[in-house]
């Protein structure tokens, strides 16, 4: 019978600076345990503190991290741990892909000692040093942990790629010496350390990275640009916030639906169904998160240049969760970060089932213009369906085309880019009355007149 292995043990650390109250504290914390979980280890404890900052030397002070040092089985004193031979951040370095993430139904030692200390901010590689060395216990702050995620569910080769640009861009600080490894190394390179090594290799990786997605982007570039003149919405919005659900209920797909931060990181393109005339795409795209790292904002910025290029935009929040204000503020600013405030929107609030009598006529109040769902109730689906199309209606005009005899085999264009109205012959060819936007309808003039 095999053995499973146990579950990592994390204890969560949290600190409440000032302006956050208790209700945006918990629901952080609360997320900070769902990311751990998703990660693949268990929550075994929390310590939390509140300070005017996070920039002392240990983040916590001095009576926390002896609580800290407690749970885990340090000493809490700085100075008084030595380094293992090789840090968690050299480990990552070396070895490219994350150990598999362990069995959840795993069964935890008793007495056994957390392994992680997990910090809920973003905090310096000597903040985190000083850390280990006080509890003894591996150290990822909340960057680490969204990075890893990413890592490991990152599926199409971009997405790789873009992950392990934010990856090495976050590891690299963080290498430091082993205990036995910082002698000078000979032959190529000679008078430089390992860690100058380990840099310079990072940097001659970043540029290959690259190079490598300039590439994909412009093959992607190309796609995008043979749907330019197509009816396409995007749906964005907090991680879990139920937008792979709703693009489920939206197309037929069999698109990954999982209760996961961040399970979808991969943008997928399907078209709207029952399908319309002219045909609709709805892509899902990266869901967003409270100190989303600007490294992993930058690499994903192709990813979201769907949402830059949608002709609709489509807010998808968690109508229950009491912190979904801050959660569309998160989702708005990263979307103005690439310039996408400009595009045409709708907020949904899903999960709209969850939510009481008296919090729904709140949301209404709040949100007059605001579309209420559920993704899974079957009528609120239709409804937006007739709400796409008939934003879309409201941009088509009326043309005339005229398909000669000879070039037939264009037909199927015209009626998937148009609807047609009417047809009427002549004796030039098909006269076909259409219905469309603006620029289908005049890319497919040009189109017939060459």
């Amino acid at each position: 019978m095999e053995t499973k292995q146990p579950q990592p043990r994390a204890i969560l650390v949290g600190i409440q600076l000032d302006g956050v109250d208790d209700t945006a504290q918990e629901a952080s914390f609360q997320e900070l345990g769902r990311l751990v979980t998703t990660l693949g280890y268990e929550v075994a404890g929390s310590v939390s503190q509140k300070r005017s900052g996070i920039g002392g030397l240990t983040v916590l002070g001095a009576g926390k991290l002896a609580e800290l040092a407690a749970l885990t089985g340090g000493t809490g004193v700085v100075g008084g741990w030595t380094a293992p031979g090789k840090t968690k951040a050299r480990e990552r370095f070396e070895k490219a892909d994350a150990a598999p993430a362990v069995q959840p139904e795993a069964e935890v030692e008793p007495g056994r000692k957390p392994e992680f200390v997990i910090v809920d901010h973003e905090i310096s590689p000597s903040q985190a040093r000083n850390l280990e060395n006080a509890t003894g216990a591996q150290v990822l702050d909340r960057t680490g942990v969204i990075v890893e995620i990413f890592h490991r569910h990152a599926h199409s080769r971009e997405a790789k790629l873009q992950v392990e640009m934010a990856r090495l861009k976050y590891v690299a600080p963080r290498l430091r010496e082993s205990t036995n490894g910082g002698g000078r190394q000979r032959g190529v390179g000679a008078g430089e350390t390992n860690l100058d090594l380990d840099r310079r290799h990072i940097r001659d990786r970043l540029a290959e990275l690259r190079e490598q997605l300039e590439q994909i982007q412009q093959d992607n570039d190309q796609r995008r640009s043979s749907r330019s003149d197509q009816l396409r919405v995007a749906l964005v919005g907090y991680t879990n916030a139920g937008k792979s659900s709703l693009m489920r209920a939206l197309t037929g797909s069999e698109v990954l639906v999982a209760d996961q931060l961040f399970a979808t990181l991969d943008t997928t393109v399907r078209a709207l169904k029952p399908e319309s005339k002219p045909r609709i795409l709805i892509s899902d795209t990266v869901g967003f998160i409270k100190q989303l790292p600007h490294d992993l904002v930058a690499s994903f910025r192709s990813t979201l240049d769907e949402a830059l290029e949608a002709s609709l935009l489509l807010y998808v929040v968690d109508a229950s969760d009491p912190t979904y204000a801050a959660q569309l503020e998160v989702s708005r600013t990263v979307l103005r970060e690439i310039g996408a405030e400009r595009v045409p929107s709708r907020l949904l609030l899903n999960k709209i089932d969850r939510v009481s009598e008296e919090e729904r006529r709140a949301l209404v109040e709040r949100h007059p213009d605001a579309i209420l769902l559920s993704s899974q109730s079957p009528s609120d689906v239709a409804a937006l369906r007739e709400t796409i199309i008939a934003f879309f209606e409201a941009e088509m005009v009326e043309d005339e085309l005229v398909l000669p005899y000879a070039r037939q085999g264009l037909l199927g264009d015209i009626y998937e880019n148009t609807r047609v109205i009417a047809e009427d012959y002549d004796a030039q060819g098909r006269i076909l009355k259409v219905r469309g936007l603006a620029g289908s309808i005049a890319r497919l003039k040009r189109v017939l007149a060459g």
